[in-house]
């Protein structure tokens, strides 16, 4: 990594020599290189023989020595590095013991205040590096009360002879809180990206004056790339797939949900949605509109599976879908499918649309009718899918373009029906119309959470749209919850922490209005049973058959199969759910995923 350094000299090194009696705060978007910071800063202080207690909140400490190890960590003293697992109580996920661990819950600032106390004493002397890898988790959860940890507990940690490096994504509240945060901090660096140069602004810093380096990086990529067969066994996927073109969306998965049925409440996958985007507002959309396009365009992958009648279609498909007649022609039959799956009512118009630039309407759109004039686009599903069909069709003709499509119009912003713009090329504001500012997205989650409780109490329906109802196909569903086997770790904890938050929600709602644990218990099995999560057993364990969120990764190959159970939203719901409600944590046990007939939970 280059580093320029302008008008006052002072590297990134200085800045990570943390010094004691001061608390220092990162702030920026997620993905702008925080984590890597204070990653670099616990190798250089731990190098000095300085201890170092690492919180982290986002992921578990297995994953953070890993990443410390791929960056030169070696073997050090016994005791010189601890860590607080805020992360893994949190979710729910199943963790073996570390002597060099103490447990907490992003729910419960006092549990990592006191967690912290254990390692001081542990470590026995002054001079420690606190790291707090990061705010985010824990302010989503507690809001305000975070400012009052900060100044309680890490002010109060760094006042006794320590430091403290702790991390906030920018963006991820209220721009009081974040201010009121910057203000309680001894030093603040505002990091950020601009294609491949890395920003440092020294806002405030014990020992530097302000100032601003310039630091390149090496660009990532997206998402991780690759074909169809490179993730999925067609041999056990392709039939599944031949039997839906056969018989009609009701033949989709029919054996495997046969309890439930193939469609499910749009409710749900809102939900899930939304609550990822609580995390990560920025970064979230993005990379599930690039997954579900990726998705939609490896339909070239499936066409020995199509009937011998669509395959002799195929040969008189146009070369390129440019043209006005011809776009029209695709979605025709394109239409038909979103419609039978239940995801709205498109049209096509020709009327407005011209060479390389078509516009499509929709009616009942799942992704957003029930939030009307939030001033937001909403929709994510079917612009995105919609590209990645063309990118798929046009490869059948041997031509490559990148499809892309933006709304234009859309309930979320006061229209009365939905448009998206679709062009084969760059779209400039398709991601200012993606990425949402956390006022938005709480206002968004407030409404679901509104709509949940208005149907658990007084069974008023979640979401009813005018003609296609509240129920969509389970294919639809797939793709708004994502695909996070094949996105980045981030995306995952989003969909883990997402979870956590709804379900801590749910569970404190219910509580506050006075009702028993067991009746809030009731209340949300049958919610998950109303919603066709799947088919809910409640014990000694918990059982769910069917479950939507790990169903479909039965058909990964086995080398990319998940080797752990893998319902990320569902599990960080229950936790949080059972957390608020009955002070229990749950750990899966048992998932479709892996091969086990249904997905099982127990209670700790």
């Amino acid at each position: 990594m280059g580093v320029q350094v302008s008008d006052y000299m002072v590297s990134l090194a200085q800045l990570q020599e943390v010094p004691t009696k001061n608390l220092i705060l990162l702030v920026g978007p997620p993905g702008s290189g925080k984590t890597t910071f204070s990653q670099q800063a616990i190798l250089q202080n731990l190098a000095m023989d300085r201890p170092v207690i690492y919180v982290t909140t986002e992921y578990d400490p297995s994953k953070a020595e890993e990443a410390l190890r791929a960056k030169g960590l070696g073997k050090i003293e016994k005791g010189l590095l601890s860590f607080v697992d805020a992360y893994n109580e949190t979710v729910g996920v199943s963790v073996s013991e570390r002597p060099d661990a103490v447990y907490a819950d992003c729910n419960d600032l006092s549990s990592i205040d006191i967690a912290i106390s254990k390692l001081q004493d542990r470590i026995g002397k002054k001079g420690i590096l606190l790291v707090f890898d990061s705010l985010t988790s824990p302010y989503l959860f507690t809001g305000p009360e975070m400012i009052r940890f900060m100044r309680m507990t890490l002010s109060r940690f760094a006042a006794r002879g320590n430091a403290v490096l702790a991390s906030i994504d920018e963006g991820c509240g209220k721009s009081e809180d974040l201010v009121a945060m910057m203000s309680l901090s001894d030093g603040v660096v505002r990091i950020n990206t601009e294609e491949d140069r890395q920003l440092f602004n020294v806002v405030k810093h014990p020992r530097e004056r302000p100032t601003r380096i310039v630091a390149s990086i090496e660009p990532k990529g997206r998402l991780r790339k690759g074909t169809l067969t490179d993730f999925f066994d067609l041999s056990l996927f392709g039939p599944v797939f031949r039997n839906m073109l056969q018989g009609g969306m009701e033949k989709f998965l029919a054996e495997d949900r046969k309890e439930t049925g193939v469609f499910m409440n749009r409710f749900w996958p809102n939900l899930v949605h939304w609550s990822g985007m609580l995390w990560d507002p920025k970064k979230f959309p993005m990379m599930k509109y690039e997954l579900n396009k990726w998705d939609s365009a490896t339909i070239r992958e499936l066409v020995e599976f199509f009937p011998l009648r669509m395959r002799l279609a195929l040969k008189f498909m146009p070369k390129n879908f440019s043209k006005v007649k011809d776009m029209k022609k695709l979605f025709s039959s394109l239409g038909g499918h979103y419609t039978q799956e239940l995801s709205g009512i498109p049209q096509y118009l020709d009327d407005i649309s011209k060479t390389d630039e078509h516009y499509i309407r929709i009616h009942d759109s799942f992704d957003c009718y029930g939030f009307e004039n939030v001033n937001s686009a909403m929709a994510l599903y079917l612009p995105s899918s919609t590209a990645g069909g063309c990118i798929g069709f046009e490869s059948l003709k041997g031509l490559e373009r990148d499809w892309n499509a933006v709304e234009t119009k859309c309930i979320g912003l006061g229209d009365p029906y939905c448009e998206f713009k679709l062009v084969p090329d760059e779209i400039d504001e398709l991601r200012d119309s993606l990425e949402k500012n956390s006022a938005i997205v709480e206002l968004i989650h407030d409404q679901l959470i509104q709509h949940l409780m208005q149907f658990m109490f007084h069974r008023k329906p979640l979401m009813e749209r005018p003609k296609l109802g509240s129920d969509v196909h389970i294919h639809a569903v797939g793709h708004a919850m994502g695909f996070p086997y094949l996105a980045g770790e981030r995306y995952r904890m989003a969909m883990r922490m997402g979870g956590a938050i709804a379900g801590k929600e749910v569970g404190e709602h219910l509580i506050a209005t006075g009702i028993g644990e067991d009746d809030a218990v009731q209340r949300m099995t049958h919610l998950l049973e109303h919603c066709k999560v799947g088919k809910v057993m409640m014990g000694e364990t918990m059982r769910i058959r069917g479950n939507i969120e790990s169903i479909t990764l039965k058909f990964l190959k086995e080398e990319m199969r998940p080797k752990e159970p893998s319902c990320l939203f569902t599990t960080g719901f229950l936790n949080g759910f059972f957390s608020a409600v009955k002070n229990q944590h749950v750990k899966e046990m048992k998932c479709i995923a892996m091969g086990d007939p249904y997905c099982e939970w127990e209670f700790r």
